[in-house]
């Protein structure tokens, strides 16, 4: 079995190029970092939860994890357990009864969840070294990292300029 290494997620940010949104996840002792390229509903849903917004209504994520809790089933980990053509393979592990259970996920899908259910996120090791790299406390070509737990003025301001189609229609 591979070796997994504990991270958290360190913020959300914009791809210079394309200002697509990446999640950034970064381990605990804070020697790497791995940016995941994600959807801007999916941002959108990691970032309220990083900035503690709760909706009048629940959100899918939120709703996973109520029907979740409701029928008994504790949600254990998220592992990020594999990278194929640059795509990020995910496994949401539960547990019901004394019984593990993996389900199959996208990694923004499953890290808004691990957010809400405050379960661990766990990333393989090849993961780690065949995602693309990332320099850590320092600004290098082509390569912006803003981790928000450091800039939340930064965030608040895209979220600010983003059409309010980009999140869908409901109400805080």
């Amino acid at each position: 079995m591979p070796g997994f290494l504990e991270m958290k997620v360190a913020g959300i940010a914009l791809d210079p190029s394309n200002n697509a949104p990446i999640v950034v996840l970064r381990d605990l002792e804070g020697k790497y970092v791995l940016p995941i390229w994600i959807g801007i509903m999916e941002a959108s849903a990691i970032a309220a939860s990083l900035e503690g917004v709760r909706y009048s209504r629940p959100m899918t994520h939120d709703l996973f994890k109520s029907m979740v809790e409701t029928l008994g089933i504790r949600l254990e980990k998220i592992e990020v357990v594999d990278i194929r053509d640059n795509v990020f393979y995910a496994l949401i592990t539960l547990e019901h009864n004394g019984n593990k259970i993996s389900i199959d996920a996208r990694p923004s899908d499953a890290i808004a969840i691990a957010l809400r259910a405050d379960c661990s996120i766990y990333v393989a090791d090849h993961v780690v070294k065949e995602a693309i790299r990332v320099e850590t406390g320092k600004e290098s070509a082509g390569k912006v990292i803003v981790g928000f737990e450091q800039d939340k003025e930064k965030l608040k301001e895209i979220l600010e300029k983003m059409n309010p189609e980009d999140f869908g229609k409901f109400k805080a």
